[in-house]
């Protein structure tokens, strides 16, 4: 069974969006991981240099140790405030794949729409992205594990896949992906014909139907019969339910069939 052409894009767009959501869940796990990593190799610097402080008479690969320009197995550099700005950028990146992963998944929409309008439903994939592409950026220009290292560029990988992906489609690739268009664009597909026979203008005399009998007078009433039937506002009182409406209903060509009369199961059976 083929499907129609919208519904490949809806599935192929899904299944970036799904590897989008991955690679960012994996930068995440792989950042906290360089965090602990950054915190444990900055707690043995300091207490090596702790060690230098009281015995001058250290072992000088201790003291060549302390003179590089990043941490031994980090990604923090040794200069003034070089921790602080190192895990602010660690706790940064996490902060941003959070907010990432929720834009992805649409929820909460309304507080994108407001807040982050480029991350919101009436924007593309285009900065979504770009921000990916800085992410994977800002963590493969350090020195750090596979893990790491595998994750960031899976990450910007995707993003600059959403990237062309924005420029093809621009704004309308999240609705294009969005499961609650879908649901709607399958809600307006009605059927207009059965079995070859139109059934739009059977649906359309309805309301004319109601309207014409209990809300309009007829044409050919005289004049008596409007002062009977009109209200105290002025206005054409309708024929009612009864015999009235009826026959006018008859007058026009309409014609009411009565249902079948019919027993309860529980009656009992005439002899």
């Amino acid at each position: 069974m083929m499907l129609p052409p919208r519904a490949y894009l809806f599935i192929s767009l899904n299944v970036i969006r799904a590897l989008s959501i991955i690679a960012l869940i994996l930068v995440f796990s792989s950042n906290i991981v360089t965090l602990v990593h950054d915190v444990e190799a900055v707690n043995r610097f300091m207490a090596a240099k702790g060690s230098v402080d009281t015995d001058s008479s250290s072992n000088s690969t201790i003291t060549d140790m302390l003179n590089c320009d990043y941490i031994e197995d980090s990604t923090v550099p040794n200069q003034p405030a070089g921790v602080f700005w190192a895990v602010l950028n660690r706790l940064l990146i996490i902060a941003q794949v959070f907010v990432l992963v929720l834009s992805e998944l649409g929820w909460p929409a309304s507080f994108f729409n407001r807040f982050f309008p480029v991350l919101g439903k009436d924007f593309g994939l285009g900065a979504l992205g770009v921000i990916e592409c800085l992410i994977g950026a800002a963590i493969l220009s350090h020195f750090v594990d596979d893990f790491t290292l595998v994750s960031a560029f899976f990450l910007f990988s995707l993003g600059c896949v959403n990237i062309l992906v924005g420029l093809i489609f621009r704004q309308g690739a999240k609705s294009k992906r969005s499961l609650t268009s879908w649901r709607e664009h399958a809600k307006s597909a009605i059927p207009t014909h059965v079995a070859g026979v139109p059934i739009a203008p059977i649906v359309s005399h309805a309301p004319s139907f109601v309207s014409n009998i209990f809300g309009e007078k007829g044409r050919n009433s005289t004049a008596s019969d409007s002062s009977e039937g009109s209200s105290s506002s002025g206005r054409p009182a309708g024929m009612g339910f009864g015999r009235q409406g009826e026959k006018a209903a008859a007058m026009k060509g309409y014609f009411i069939s009565k249902p079948v009369e019919s027993l309860p199961r529980y009656a009992p059976k005439s002899a």
